[in-house]
C-alpha cells in the first residue's frame, strides 16, 4: 500500500518534501555515515531541493545522484542536470552528474552504476530516491516500449529517443532496492494520471513497477482532485 499525504498547494509539498529529506539525511549520516539520494528531473524537484538546500546538516557527508538525465549539451535547460546544481548552489552537498557526454553511452552508463556501488554498496542500496509522475504515467525516464523497462541485471541503462532526447536512467532494481522513495506529484495536469498510479493496478503504467513498501507520495489537491 502506497501511503499518501495530500497537501494544500506545491509550496506546502515543497516544505514538507524538504523536511522529509532532510529527516532521512540526518538518519542516514547518523546510522552510516553519509547520506546517498537520488533526484529525478521534470518541473517538481527544485522548490523542494532549494528549500532542502537551506537546512543545517553536514553537507560534506550529503551525496546527489541523479535518477535520469537526458543527452543535451552541458548547460543546456534541457539537462536536469543545470536545475539541480542550482537548486544546490552553495550547501556543500556533492553532485555526480550523469556521463551523457562521454561515449560510447553504454560504458558511461556501467561507469554511473560503478560508482553507485562505490557510494552506495553492491549492490547499491539508496537511502532515499525522489520520483516525479508524469501526465502518461512514466517516472524517471521508463517509458511505455522501451527496452529499458525488462532490465534487471544493471543499475543505469541508456534509453531509446523519447521526447525528442536519448537518455540515461536509472533501472527498476535500484529504484526498488532503495530504503526510501518520495514521490512528488503536483499540479491538474498530473490529476488524470495520479488515481491509476494510487490503486496501483493499472499495469501499463511503467510508474506502477516501483515498490511501494518504503514509498510515500506528497500530493497536493489539485493533482488529487480525481482522486479525493
Amino acid at each position: 500500500m502506497l501511503n499518501m499525504e495530500i497537501l494544500p498547494d506545491p509550496n506546502a509539498v515543497a516544505r514538507h518534501a524538504a523536511a522529509c529529506m532532510a529527516r532521512l539525511a540526518r538518519e542516514a549520516i547518523d546510522q552510516r555515515g553519509r547520506f546517498v539520494a537520488a533526484i529525478s528531473g521534470g518541473d517538481t524537484p527544485w522548490p523542494m531541493l532549494r528549500r532542502f538546500a537551506a537546512t543545517p546538516l553536514p553537507w560534506s557527508q550529503v551525496h546527489i545522484v541523479q535518477v535520469d538525465e537526458r543527452v543535451a549539451p552541458p548547460g543546456s535547460p534541457e539537462r536536469n542536470l543545470t536545475q539541480l546544481r542550482a537548486s544546490l548552489r552553495g550547501c556543500g552537498a556533492r553532485i555526480y552528474p550523469m556521463p551523457v557526454d562521454e561515449t560510447p553511452l553504454t560504458a558511461a552508463a556501467a561507469r554511473y552504476a560503478a560508482l553507485l556501488r562505490e557510494l552506495a554498496g553492491t549492490p547499491p542500496v539508496l537511502d532515499a530516491v525522489q520520483l516525479d509522475l508524469d501526465a502518461e504515467g512514466h517516472t524517471a525516464s521508463l517509458v511505455p516500449a522501451d527496452p529499458a523497462l525488462a532490465v534487471d541485471d544493471v543499475e543505469v541503462v541508456v534509453t531509446g529517443r523519447y521526447a525528442g532526447h536519448i537518455r540515461m536512467t536509472l533501472t527498476y532494481p535500484v529504484l526498488n532496492r532503495a530504503r526510501r522513495v518520495l514521490w512528488i506529484v503536483t499540479g491538474t495536469a498530473k490529476s488524470g494520471v495520479l488515481g491509476r498510479f494510487f490503486d496501483g493496478h493499472d499495469d501499463t503504467l511503467p510508474a506502477n513497477r516501483v515498490e511501494r513498501d518504503h514509498a510515500l507520495l506528497l500530493t497536493d489537491r489539485e493533482a488529487a482532485a480525481s482522486y479525493i
